[in-house]
């Protein structure tokens, strides 16, 4: 199985020149010896002065102006990575087909959830024009047009042997998930290609308040709980998937991989939890039940460090996360604004301890990220 992302043509196609004339900029006009980020800064200045005088290019292409002004606030490495390097070139679906062909690698699907839903990216009318596109890889081309695909995410395979009908009902049923989000936090509305989608409160509401104490459980055990609201097993896999493509839920690891990877979780995220101590840019620890990472910030570290510790309660985790900070001449911000008083500071953390506690600590404990 390979996993590759790339930048497609469509959702590129007014941009390209853009991003050309960025790296013609830093290249011709870029201060000999200058880092590459004031070189970023002097590049989209001058692009967005030139926009400025209100060329025709931006007339006929009005969305680059707002591009322009989003990457000003994007991190300059990520820009670097996404703009400026030397080797880039948006590409059609059936170019990195071709590309793969050698490999004997054969396209499989999207890896992001909420695209395989077709009825929430697409209208019915474009719905049924790709229906009669018969060939496969040229559909993804076609469908690539109809939702100005801008970067794709796939997976490939080589040797797939496709399942039966029954193969992948038992396969989805024996699946087990896990609310990560905090229940009241859910948002029954999500972004798709055609815009803004609200979720069925039929289908959706009474699925999450089945997975509200965070107990891990199979596509199953979910199926069987909501027949008592008339809801099918079509009806369930779906709201499974687009809750997990948007990181509502995650996909819980087999009891044996999760046991196996525990103390190795334990101690990289005790390692982590103690360099906050002193760094904030470490913003995640890792979850041996899902295999993967949940985001937990610099403070909220420091409460898990003092928890662990010994120390009981929100208010002696904001204490021990107050010296921590004071013994280094640091503060936190409230409102964008410095807060000084150490009693204010106390004050303000205990805040943020208490919510930890009562949002964020019960879902990283049913994670696997602290006991």
């Amino acid at each position: 199985m390979l996993y590759i992302s790339y930048n497609t043509q469509p959702g590129w196609a007014q941009m390209v020149p853009v991003r050309d004339l960025l790296t013609e900029h830093n290249e011709v006009m870029g201060a000999p010896g200058r880092g590459i980020v004031p070189r970023i800064e002097d590049s989209l200045e001058f692009v967005g002065k030139m926009f400025d005088t209100n060329p025709n290019f931006c007339k006929a292409n009005p969305q680059v102006v707002d591009r322009i002004k989003r990457m000003k606030e994007q991190n300059r490495n990520y820009l670097a990575h996404e703009y400026f390097n030397r080797d880039w070139l948006p590409m059609s679906f059936t170019a990195m087909a071709d590309w793969l062909e050698p490999a004997k690698l054969n396209f499989a699907c999207s890896t992001h959830y909420t695209e395989q839903i077709e009825a929430i990216n697409l209208s019915a009318e474009q719905l049924a024009f790709l229906q009669g596109v018969t060939d496969p890889m040229f559909k993804e081309t076609v469908r690539d047009f109809m939702v100005n695909q801008q970067f794709r995410r796939d997976y490939w395979v080589r040797g797939a042997r496709e399942l039966s009908p029954l193969e992948r009902a038992e396969g989805l049923r024996e699946q087990r998930v896990l609310l990560v989000t905090p229940r009241a936090d859910v948002s029954l509305k999500i972004n798709t290609a055609s815009g803004e989608a609200s979720l069925h409160d039929a289908v959706y509401l009474p699925i999450l308040d089945y997975l509200a104490d965070h107990k891990v459980r199979s596509i199953g055990q979910i199926e069987k709980a909501m027949a008592e609201h008339g809801l099918q097993f079509a009806q369930v896999v779906q709201a499974v998937f687009v809750l997990v493509g948007v990181n509502t839920l995650q996909a819980v690891q087999d009891d044996a991989v999760i046991s196996r990877a525990r103390k190795q979780t334990d101690k990289l995220n005790l390692r982590i939890c103690t360099l906050a101590r002193g760094r904030t840019d470490i913003n995640y620890l890792a979850s041996p039940v899902t295999g993967g990472a949940s985001q937990v910030n610099r403070i909220n570290q420091l409460f898990l460090l003092a928890r662990g510790l010994g120390r009981k309660t929100p208010a002696d985790w904001a204490l021990y996360a107050a010296d921590v900070l004071f013994s280094q001449g640091q503060r936190i911000l409230k409102g964008g604004v410095m807060i000084e008083p150490r009693d204010e500071v106390v004050d303000e953390l205990t805040a943020q301890a208490l919510v930890f506690a009562d949002k964020q600590l019960p879902i990283l404990k049913a994670m696997g990220v602290v006991s």
